[in-house]
């Protein structure tokens, strides 16, 4: 109950402020945020600003709830995601997509940047998430269950939903864009992983590698939000060929994939349902 009215305070906060209920939601990753610049008639409203909403710490995810229009259509745009290894709990990362469900979203658009782990992969490439593996060692349900947000044991047989999957298919393809596809697999962090580790999840079937977006997606999912997830590979996590990595290595990769995502996501949610 403590959860619910933080969340009551936290809608009353933002909806005081915009005029409008948007049905798309937008999270966005490393490096990634600059999109919510490109929405039109933007209004920013800083996490700090709103009751209760986990705050962020990590380069290259600013910290505000951005509201406007991609193409007359109301969007809201996480600028900047909350990690688990932040806060070292799972409540902090459920409480905005809780949120955006509150304030009506039912179609929202994951993003993240990722480390892969195959030959075919490459630095500045885009994946369709088509499904995921949770090795966190936790998520964002684990304790009582509000029946109203959702069911006890809710199915994750299709996480990603399959008509949004559809429409990013056909988007890549008008735009005559590359887009892999594949299976990423969330760790806790925060640190980047061993060569050994990294086999052992390519052997359990990963094709990419993150620490975020697996507990955003169980969330939004628990609540009956459709996902489309969409990863940026910023560096390569080839077990036989590691090389040292900082989180500044993959800023800079997602930056210079700014312009081909930006594009590519405004041309998704031309296709996108709001209702």
């Amino acid at each position: 109950m403590r959860e619910k009215s933080q969340l009551a305070e936290a809608y009353h906060k933002v909806t005081d402020n915009v005029a409008f209920r948007p049905r798309i939601g937008l999270i966005l990753g490393s490096g990634l945020g600059v999109f919510a610049e490109s929405l039109e008639n933007q209004l920013a409203i800083p996490y700090r600003d709103i009751p209760h909403f986990p705050q962020v710490s990590i380069e290259g995810h600013q910290g505000n709830l951005v509201f406007g229009q991609v193409i007359g259509k109301d969007v809201v745009a996480m600028q900047g995601r909350v990690h688990f290894y932040e806060h070292g709990e799972m409540a902090s990362v459920r409480f905005p997509v809780r949120l955006m469900h509150l304030m009506g979203v039912t179609n929202l658009i994951v993003t993240n940047a990722c480390g892969g782990l195959r030959e075919n992969q490459y630095p500045g490439a885009l994946m369709l998430i088509k499904d995921h593996i949770n090795f966190m060692g936790t998520n964002p349900l684990i304790g009582p269950n509000d029946d109203s947000l959702g069911p006890r044991f809710p199915d994750m047989s299709q996480p990603y939903d399959a008509s949004l999957t559809n429409i990013a298919r056909s988007t890549a393809k008008d735009l005559n864009m590359d887009l892999l596809e594949g299976v990423y697999c969330a760790v806790s962090g925060p640190y980047y992983l061993s060569g050994a580790e990294l086999k052992m999840l390519r052997i359990a079937g990963a094709d990419t590698v993150g620490m975020s977006t697996v507990p955003e997606v169980i969330v939004a999912n628990h609540c009956g939000i459709k996902v489309l997830g969409i990863s940026c590979i910023t560096d390569m996590a080839i077990p036989e060929s590691l090389s040292p990595l900082t989180h500044h290595e993959v800023i800079e990769v997602a930056a210079r994939t700014r312009p081909r995502f930006i594009s590519f996501i405004q041309a998704i949610i031309a296709k996108l349902p709001t209702s």
